[in-house]
C-alpha cells in the first residue's frame, strides 16, 4: 500500500529520484495523503500530515505551499482569538517560506500581495505596515504585480496616509502614474487576446475552449476597468488644477531637468485640462529642451490649435504621429489628437483621427466612445425632422457598444453611454405614427451614413 501511494505521489508531483531519496521516507506518503484530502476539501484531515511535511521536508515540493495556503485559510476561518492569530502568523510564515524554498515558482510581488491582503482582511497591522509590504512588492517586482485588488489597496492606503500627513502629494501622483500604467499594461494583454478572438466569435468559428477564454479575458478586463475607476475616484480632487499647479510651481526649479517628472506633469495637466495655465507651457518648454517626444508634440499642437493656429497645430500633430512607431502608443497619440479636435469643435477631424486610432489599435475603446459622443452632439444638425434628428442616437449607441466589446475595461462607461443615447431615440409610438419601422434614415451632414429603424 505504501509503495502504491509512493508511486502516485511521483506521478502527481513529478519528483526526481534524488529528491525523494533525500527526503524523509514518510514525506511522499504524507504528500499523497494531503493531496487526496485537499482534492475533496477535507482540510481538517489534511492538516496534520501537511504540518509534518512543512516542518520536516519543506523543500520537497511546491505543492506543500499551495495546499498549505488552502489548509491554513480554512483553519483561520474556523478558529477565533489566540488560536486564529496563530494560524494567521503561520500563513504569513508560509508565504515567506514558499519563495525561500521555491524561488522559481513564487514571486516577490505575489508573496507581498498575499501577505498584504491577508493583513488587510484580518486587520493585522497598520495602514503604514500594509502599505510598506505592497510598496516593496511593487517596486522590486512590478512586472508580476498585477492583482487588481492589491493595486487598488496599494494606492488607496497611500492616499489615506497622505491625508494623515504621512506622505506628500508628489508621491501620491507618482504612485498613481505607476499604478495606472500597470493597469494599462495588464489590460493590454487581455485586449490583445480579445482582439484575436472577436473575429472568430463574429463568424461563428470560435471553439468552446476559445469561447471560455474570451469570457475570462472579458471579465478580467472589466475588473481592471472597475479598479481604475475606483483609483480615479480615490484620487478625486487631489488632482484638480488648483492642487496641481501650485505643486508644480513649487517643484519646477528642482525638477526641470528630470524628464520623467516633466513628462508626467505635462500629461497630468493635459488630462485635467489645466493647459490654460502658464505653468503648462513652462513645463513643455523644459521638456522640449531635454527630449522632444511624440506626446510633447501633441500638447504643443493642442496649444497652437487653441490659439487658432490650425496649420501649426497640424504640423505638430504630424510630427507626433511620425515619431511614434509602436502601434499601441501611436493609437493613444491619435486619440489625443482626436480629443483636441473635439474640444475645438472640429468634429470631422476628430472622427478622422479617432478612426486612425482604431486602425492602429482596434482595441482602443476610448476612440469608439469619442466617435459616439461626436455623433450624439450632432443630432440637432443632422436631420430636417425630429425623427431624423433623434435617429442619430441609434448610430451613436451602436458605436458606443463597440467600446465595451473591444475593451471590456470600458464596459461601464460604454453601458452608460448606450443607455443615455437609447433614451433619446425615437419611441415606438413615433416609429409607428410616422410609418418608419424597418426603413432606413440617411444622414446628409458631416456624419454621413445611415441607420436602419428597428421593426416593431
Amino acid at each position: 500500500m505504501k509503495k502504491r501511494i509512493y508511486i502516485v505521489a511521483m506521478l502527481l508531483f513529478g519528483f526526481t529520484g534524488g529528491a525523494i531519496a533525500q527526503a524523509n521516507p514518510e514525506c511522499p506518503t504524507n504528500l499523497s495523503i494531503v493531496h487526496e484530502n485537499v482534492k475533496v476539501k477535507n482540510y481538517e484531515a489534511a492538516f496534520t500530515p501537511w504540518k509534518m511535511l512543512y516542518t520536516t521536508c519543506p523543500d520537497l515540493n511546491k505543492a506543500i505551499y499551495i495546499y498549505g495556503e488552502r489548509i491554513l485559510k480554512f483553519k483561520i476561518e474556523k478558529s477565533a482569538g489566540a488560536e486564529k492569530t496563530g494560524f494567521i502568523n503561520d500563513l504569513m510564515g508560509l508565504y515567506d517560506a514558499s519563495i525561500k524554498y521555491f524561488p522559481k515558482d513564487f514571486t516577490v510581488a505575489g508573496i507581498a500581495i498575499d501577505k498584504a491582503l491577508l493583513m488587510n482582511d484580518e486587520k493585522m497591522g497598520s495602514d503604514q505596515e500594509i502599505y510598506d509590504v505592497l510598496h516593496n512588492g511593487f517596486t522590486v517586482d512590478k512586472d508580476n504585480f498585477g492583482n487588481p485588488k492589491a493595486l487598488y489597496l496599494y494606492f488607496s492606503l497611500l492616499v489615506d496616509l497622505h491625508k494623515a500627513g504621512a506622505k506628500d502629494l508628489q508621491e501620491v501622483f507618482d504612485t498613481y502614474d505607476n499604478v495606472t500604467e500597470q493597469i494599462s499594461v495588464e489590460n493590454k494583454k487581455l485586449t490583445d487576446n480579445i482582439e484575436k478572438l472577436l473575429p472568430k466569435e463574429d463568424d461563428g468559428t470560435i471553439t468552446a475552449k476559445e469561447k471560455g477564454r474570451l469570457a475570462a479575458y472579458t471579465q478580467n478586463s472589466g475588473i481592471y476597468g472597475s479598479i481604475e475607476g475606483s483609483i480615479d475616484a480615490k484620487l478625486g480632487a487631489l488632482a484638480d488644477c488648483s492642487n496641481l499647479i501650485p505643486l508644480y510651481e513649487k517643484s519646477f526649479e528642482d525638477k526641470k531637468t528630470d524628464i520623467t517628472w516633466l513628462e508626467r506633469a505635462s500629461s497630468r495637466m493635459y488630462n485635467k485640462e489645466c493647459t490654460d495655465d502658464p505653468m503648462f507651457k513652462k513645463v513643455l518648454d523644459a521638456q522640449l529642451a531635454l527630449k522632444p517626444t511624440a506626446d510633447l508634440y501633441v500638447y504643443l499642437g493642442g496649444l497652437e490649435s487653441k490659439a487658432g493656429n490650425k496649420s501649426s497645430a497640424l504640423s505638430y500633430f504630424t510630427k507626433a504621429i511620425d515619431l511614434e512607431t509602436d502601434k499601441f502608443k501611436k493609437s493613444n497619440l491619435l486619440y489625443k489628437v482626436a480629443t483636441d479636435f473635439s474640444r475645438s469643435g472640429s468634429k470631422s477631424n476628430a472622427r478622422s483621427y479617432a478612426q486612425k486610432a482604431l486602425d492602429a489599435n482596434p482595441s482602443n475603446g476610448k476612440a469608439y466612445l469619442l466617435i459616439a459622443s461626436l455623433y450624439a452632439s450632432s443630432a440637432n444638425d443632422c436631420g430636417s425632422t425630429s425623427f431624423e434628428k433623434r435617429a442619430m442616437y441609434w448610430k451613436a449607441a451602436d458605436v458606443a457598444r463597440q467600446a465595451g466589446r473591444v475593451d471590456p475595461s470600458l464596459a461601464s462607461r460604454s453601458a452608460r453611454a448606450v443607455e443615455s443615447y437609447m433614451s433619446k431615440v425615437p419611441s415606438r409610438e413615433m416609429i409607428f405614427s410616422e410609418n418608419m419601422a424597418g426603413k432606413t434614415v440617411t444622414f446628409n451632414c458631416w456624419v454621413g451614413g445611415s441607420v436602419k429603424v428597428p421593426s416593431l
